[in-house]
């Protein structure tokens, strides 16, 4: 039988449609990362073209507007690595998908940094460096610039290596190697920085601790109970009056006071009564909510969902309004001495920097935010609502006790000290339960079950990485920030 001179003809073209085809999506996929990298740029051009706007061609506006990019540059970062920290846990226990965690996170991010971001910000990074030891205007802007490229570039390679780290520290560290460049040791306010690196250590284990606390809690009270349903619609909502209580204390003490200004015990007050309102709320809501759920853990994680997402939505709102003043505050410097030809510990936040620094945030989520919201939420350590949900509560309690203390903290290493302590709970607890079994199991092989939870608990590789990123962040950008310092001034002169 003679071959089909047209069948052959169409195997060509088959062919020659798949390679096309396997061309293309190999094109999107090397342009995908191209695209956010354009959009990025985009928006910084438009910050300096708007700061070339606002002043025109004032003496100092190119610096200004400069510094307007890179503040923008910031606030990309800031959407990127910190963000993760409120909505990571909420994806990772699959209470919301990723495109609904960045949805919600760039609305509250914005909502929180122009509705209540502070309207006063140090902007020399609560005390850092003393102002009056760089007595030049010319100077002391320069400084600002470098600590704000320093400390952009630091969070910009944790990002790509896939680290949360602190950028409110990434601010610390840059604005004391600028001070440091400009005016020698003496200009730093050492004590002031021996608190911070305390809170190094502090605030991740007071946050690991507080979650396994609340992890504990709801294991002996609700999971291990015989009628796990019944033991829920206890404790359930005094859980949920317990966050609502929580986080009505920390949003009028943090996120709140561009509106008005609450003190800690007025804070404590009113959060009190919401939770106790939200819990009378919250009870018949959980019991009508429970009805007909199988007597099983996979049933609990449905009365955990909408409280945790509640928890991720205030958790952004909050992040938005106090640590958009580290994409802005340095900028917010740079702006007053330009326009006043002096400087000042505390300044007023014009209202075109605020929407740099609020949109820049949603920018870095909505491009760049994935990476890291999937390593917090599910690569360090396993979760489900009941753990996210621990870790975002104690989130907002270990600001709180924080502020209590007078202790600078920060908000990433808090969360993601959270996660660590959710995580390192559960190898304890699974190794006490395993110890604690009878019968004729080899200890050898005891043991090495134990093992194997425990590798797949926590995963040693992300707590070692992220650990030596906190503990060099100051330092590196502090370096990064003299050297660009030495350089900006070099050529300034």
């Amino acid at each position: 039988m003679a071959d089909n001179p047209l069948g052959s003809q169409w195997k060509t073209l088959d062919r020659d449609l798949n390679r096309i085809g396997q061309l293309e999506m190999a094109t999107n996929y090397v342009a995908r990362p191209m695209v956010g990298l354009g959009i990025a740029l985009a928006f910084i051009l438009l910050a300096f073209l708007i700061a070339i706007i606002w002043f025109g061609g004032t003496e100092g506006s190119l610096i200004v507007a400069a510094a307007a990019a890179v503040g923008a540059y910031m606030a990309i970062n800031i959407g990127a690595n910190d963000v993760a920290n409120n909505m990571g846990p909420a994806v990772g226990a699959n209470a919301l998908t990723m495109g609904g965690a960045i949805a919600i996170a760039a609305v509250c991010e914005s909502a929180g940094a122009l509705l209540a971001g502070g309207d006063v910000v140090s902007t020399i990074s609560k005390g850092i460096i003393d102002t009056k030891a760089v007595e030049d205007g010319q100077v002391f802007m320069w400084a600002m610039m470098a600590a704000l490229i320093s400390s952009a570039l630091w969070v910009n390679l944790a990002t790509y290596v896939g680290a949360p780290v602190s950028t409110t520290h990434s601010v610390v560290g840059g604005v004391m190697g600028a001070g440091i460049a400009a005016a020698g040791m003496t200009a730093v306010n050492w004590p002031t920085m021996g608190t911070i690196a305390a809170s190094w250590v502090i605030s991740p284990v007071l946050g690991g601790l507080i979650a396994a606390m609340f992890l504990a809690l709801i294991k002996h009270k609700i999971i291990y109970r015989e009628d796990k349903i019944a033991a829920a619609r206890v404790w359930v909502p005094i859980l949920v009056g317990i966050m609502a209580g929580v986080f009505a204390t920390y949003l009028a003490m943090k996120g709140l006071k561009r509106i008005v200004k609450i003190d800690l015990q007025t804070a404590l007050l009113v959060g009190a009564a919401i939770g106790v309102a939200t819990y009378f709320i919250t009870k018949p809501l959980i019991l009508r909510q429970s009805q007909g759920l199988e007597n099983r853990n996979k049933s609990l994680k449905v009365l955990f969902g909408i409280p945790l997402v509640f928890s991720a939505a205030l958790l952004s709102f909050a992040h938005g309004a106090n640590d958009v003043a580290n994409a802005v505050g340095p900028l917010a410097a740079i702006v007053h001495a330009s326009e006043f030809g002096d400087f000042s510990s505390k300044v007023a936040i014009p209202m075109w920097v605020m929407i740099i620094g609020a949109f820049g945030i949603s920018f870095g989520l909505f491009l760049f935010g994935p990476k890291l919201i999937r390593m917090v939420g599910s690569q360090i350590t396993k979760l489900n609502p009941m753990r996210a949900y621990c870790v975002a509560l104690s989130a907002a309690i270990t600001v709180i006790v924080a502020s209590w203390l007078g202790l600078p903290v920060s908000s990433t290493h808090i969360a993601v000290g959270g996660i660590f302590g959710v995580g390192f709970y559960r190898e304890w607890h699974m190794e006490r339960r395993l110890r604690g079994l009878k019968g004729p199991v080899p200890a050898a092989k005891t043991i090495a079950s134990i093992e194997r939870r425990r590798r797949k608990l926590v995963r040693r590789s992300h707590f070692m990485t992220i650990v030596a990123a906190w503990v060099i962040t100051v330092p590196a950008a502090a370096l990064m920030s003299a050297a660009i310092f030495s350089v900006l001034y070099w050529f300034a002169i």
